[in-house]
């Protein structure tokens, strides 16, 4: 049986190597999620695309990982289509959001795609220019700092989810 650190951890390394490979975070720690706790689904993934690099390339929204972990948070326990149009006020989504932001402001500072950047790379970057564009790589965005990024997320957001799992069974 496979442990719940070593889903973290398997959670982690694939969410790393697809942003190192392919990139758009938060389809990285999404299919992450999806390969090692089946969560999500291919909808899911497609829609997450236009979270990249602070919503759009633009750098100056939420981390599109962050953003990936929260979306994967809300397809466990977000309010229902029929639950919303009823006026169901059921938030207990933001238990779990709250935990994951939290981890990420206290690891990165800032839930901004720009300011997660200034702490990796020591600037930011307007990733719509390809000439900034190229900076950003050349930097090393795609080797390790973008991916450690999208793999802490996957990590803190599968832990999330099996600490919750498990409080659920033993209830």
């Amino acid at each position: 049986m496979t442990s719940k650190e070593q889903l973290c951890d398997q959670a982690y390394q694939r969410a790393f190597s697809y942003e190192a490979k392919v990139g758009s975070c938060p389809q990285c720690v999404l299919a992450a999620l999806k390969e090692t706790l089946n969560i999500g689904d291919e909808t899911l993934i497609k829609s997450a695309d236009a979270l990249a690099g602070g919503t759009s390339l633009s750098s100056k929204g939420t981390c599109g990982a962050l953003a990936g972990g929260m979306l994967a948070l809300g397809y466990l326990s977000g309010r229902q289509y029929s639950e919303l149009i009823e006026g169901k006020k059921k938030r207990l989504i933001f238990r779990y959001t709250k935990i994951l932001y939290d981890r990420f402001i206290e690891e990165y500072g800032s839930l901004l795609c720009c300011d997660v950047q200034k702490k990796l790379f020591g600037r930011s970057y307007n990733l719509l220019d390809k000439q900034e564009y190229e900076a950003f790589e050349k930097a090393g965005a795609h080797v390790d700092k973008c991916p450690s990024v999208a793999g802490n997320v996957a990590r803190w957001t599968a832990s999330i989810i099996l600490e919750e799992l498990s409080q659920k069974k033993g209830q």
